[in-house]
């Protein structure tokens, strides 16, 4: 299950997706996350999918390694369409027992709910898994440097995100190491309740909470030792320059996201949520 979340990985490749511009790959995952809320039918979300699969299919990302991702939300996911396939009135009664009603209303919020979770992650993980984190770093500080204007450390911001980004998979591997370790000591962590399960994560825990700390103290380290001042004055080695097939990527996202919203609230035949 730790080796599963894929957010903040890098799926090294040689596709036109990697080869993008940072800040082409921001704000075209802005838009597609955008598209999900901006539209209730089932056409949009038709229009949705197809263009997930044309970026995955163009990034050469294997769909097995991106859905792999979704095992860790797998709770998370039950949970939202449960707490909507019972919670939300209106429409016809489908299904009626003791206390529990399913309308038609509830069934299309929590269908829909699940599809747009699934492909925020999905969405969000592609970005990270195209990107590495230098550039994702460059890429955040160029898109929010008008800022500045206003006194908002743009850089430190986008310092700060990068980080946290690199030490997901960092953590995750040094969950999975702890874990094991605790394994070959003989610790249970699969039986019991979920009282015990929660009693057996503590010897995971402590360990896991004091690497993070000696990793964080090691990075200040070695960042105040090159003299690390903050984002003033500070150069690229690689200005982030656009080219044409940025151009076109933004087009592409533009066009989409017209499609979608047409499709969502002109076309008729449609599947309202609210």
């Amino acid at each position: 299950m730790i080796r599963d979340i894929t957010i903040g990985q890098y799926y090294p490749a040689q596709s036109p997706v990697h080869r993008l511009d940072p800040r082409v790959k921001i704000i075209c995952t802005l838009i597609f996350l955008v598209s999900l809320f901006v539209q209730n039918s089932l056409l949009g979300y038709a229009v949705a999918t197809i263009f997930l699969m044309i970026v995955i299919k163009a990034s050469q990302v294997p769909l097995k390694f991106m859905l792999k991702g979704l095992k860790a939300i797998v709770i998370l996911l039950l949970f939202t369409v449960v707490m909507n396939l019972f919670l939300t009135k209106g429409g016809e009664t489908l299904v009626h027992f003791w206390i529990f009603t399913i309308t038609e209303q509830g069934l299309r919020v929590s269908v829909f709910m699940a599809i747009r979770l699934i492909y925020l992650i999905v969405g969000s993980s592609l970005m990270t898994l195209t990107t590495t984190p230098n550039s994702l770093t460059d890429g955040i500080e160029s898109v929010l440097k008008p800022l500045n204007k206003i006194n908002v450390p743009v850089h430190e911001i986008a310092m700060m995100m990068s980080i946290a980004l690199r030490f997901i998979p960092i953590l995750l591997e040094e969950t999975d190491k702890i874990m094991k370790a605790q394994i070959a000591r003989g610790a249970d962590l699969e039986s019991g309740n979920i009282i015990q399960k929660t009693k057996a994560m503590v010897p995971i825990l402590v360990p896991l909470f004091v690497s993070a700390f000696r990793r964080a103290n090691d990075l200040a380290m070695a960042m105040e030792s090159r003299c690390y001042c903050g984002g003033e004055g500070r150069t690229k080695m690689k200005p982030l320059v656009y080219e044409k097939r940025d151009y076109l990527a933004y087009t592409f996202s533009v066009f989409y996201l017209v499609v979608v919203i047409i499709v969502g609230h002109f076309i008729p035949f449609k599947v309202w949520i609210f």
